[in-house]
């Protein structure tokens, strides 16, 4: 297990904005961040608002120029935006693709009917981390829930028993997997390859959803018995003619640029001489920007034209999938302002101070940092580009695996007890037709399973690897 060291961060050190002591920075991050909680909470202003104020009242209580506070903000934002907006746009485009044609229906669909009873659950787990990986976790939530309630409905299943599956199917894809927003951005900030994260993301991911799906279903059934509410089932148009694409071509879709980042992954491992022309080409290809790329062309073919789609329909499709991920950007790249805001005024050199005293393992601090920032913002996304800024310094002279193992860190803190604060809360709440209660009970349980059972894999890969 990489540990922290004073020789790893006092490299990775940079001159701060601010002379303030380590008292001051904790005050100005708590401040920050309580900032930003209040804008969100109170105030109800948008999340890119609320993080550029943030960011400025950070510098303001750190003692740090004005000047100095926004260029370190804009440059966070510029640098957040140039190395994963593309990703989230080509991503945001697959997933239209998938909705639009009639490949999620077509996965949905014939999974469900070779599922047994019993087998149920683990199909629903199944369909939802497929289906989560090209999509935002809200998109995901509302392409799969009504999916889930018809399910439910018709099959006389606990609504608990198939809905939860679902919901950490989606949120175990959208915390730890890329090319999800906050993984990419943690991968950006601390230097981590692509690839072996997107490798070591899979074998912490299996398991987790398991654990915190189909297994936990069963007490969360017990907890909260209810039936699928009748205003939340849709009703569905009775001879639609709509032409749909295979199951195996539209998973295959899906999938493609996840192998194509594997292969890359796994060439660079084997061959590992950059020389090499084999590893040249795999460099290119597996990188995220050609690997979506080539899902998207690809997908307008295997999905668009499958379907039917006109020259013009594509057109369509691309261009209103573009429309709503805008304020997703905006965030995210905020979010990066806000990180490149703790980095410069110091607070690394707070944390290696911290650490000497504390003795926490990197990835156990990680993690813990995520977890706080989770509870006070209520944004997994949040939560991981600030965490990601903050132990940045702690990625200095680790091995790729160990990088890539504190992204995964992050991103499992990220997903720790998500209550009232989230806005995946009351979504999760007001489709399934549940009381405050009973989704602390199920929801916000199962996304505190999804993180605890991430590190605890986290860490026992970080003794092997």
């Amino acid at each position: 297990m990489t540990s922290l060291s004073v020789e790893t961060l006092a490299a990775a050190a940079v001159e701060p904005i601010t002379s303030a002591g380590n008292a001051r920075l904790g005050i100005a991050v708590l401040a920050g961040i309580t900032v930003i909680v209040l804008l969100i909470t109170t105030f109800r202003l948008h999340a890119f608002l609320a993080l550029t104020i943030g960011s400025l009242a950070l510098g303001a209580f750190a003692g740090a120029p004005l000047a100095a506070t926004i260029t370190a903000f804009s440059t966070g934002l510029g640098n957040t935006v140039a190395g994963v907006g593309v990703l989230i746009a080509l991503g945001a485009i697959l997933g239209k693709l998938l909705a639009d044609s009639g490949g999620a229906d077509q996965i949905v669909d014939t999974i469900l009917t070779r599922a047994s009873r019993r087998s149920m659950p683990w199909a629903m787990v199944l369909i939802a981390s497929v289906i989560g990986l090209p999509l935002f976790f809200e998109v995901g939530i509302v392409l799969l829930i009504p999916v889930v309630l018809m399910v439910a409905k018709r099959g006389h299943y606990s609504l608990m028993r198939i809905g939860v599956p679902a919901l950490a199917g989606l949120s175990v894809m959208h915390g730890l997997i890329p090319p999800h927003p906050g993984p990419l951005v943690a991968i950006d900030a601390v230097g981590a390859d692509l690839g072996v994260t997107l490798a070591l993301g899979l074998v912490v991911a299996v398991p987790t959803v398991i654990i915190a799906g189909p297994v936990f279903s069963r007490y969360a059934a017990r907890w909260v018995d209810i039936p699928a509410p009748e205003k939340m089932i849709p009703s569905r148009a009775s001879g639609d003619p709509e032409k749909r694409p295979g199951f195996g071509v539209t998973v295959a879709t899906v999938l493609l640029p996840v192998v194509l980042m594997l292969v890359r992954a796994l060439v660079d491992i084997v061959v590992d001489d950059p020389a090499n022309g084999l590893q040249k080409v795999a460099d290119v290809v597996g990188s995220p920007l050609i690997a979506l790329l080539a899902a998207v062309m690809v997908g307008m073919f295997t999905l668009g034209r499958a379907a039917g789609f006109t020259k013009e329909r594509l057109s369509s499709t691309v261009e209103k999938s573009l429309a709503p991920i805008a304020g997703v950007l905006l965030i995210v790249g905020a979010g990066g302002g806000f990180k490149q805001t703790l980095i410069d005024i110091g607070v690394g050199r707070m944390i290696l101070d911290f650490s000497q005293d504390w003795s926490v393992p990197a990835l156990l601090l990680a993690w813990l940092i995520a977890v706080a920032i989770r509870l006070a913002t209520g944004s997994a996304t949040v939560a991981t580009i600030s965490a990601a800024g903050l132990v940045a310094p702690l990625a200095t002279g680790m091995s790729t695996s160990g990088t890539a193992l504190l992204v995964l860190a992050i991103g499992a803190g990220s997903l720790f007890f998500s209550h009232v604060n989230d806005a995946g809360f009351w979504l999760v709440k007001e489709y399934f037709g549940m009381s405050v209660g009973q989704t602390v009970k199920t929801w916000s349980v199962m996304e505190t399973i999804i993180s605890v059972v991430g590190i605890v894999f986290v860490l026992l890969l970080s003794l092997v690897l």
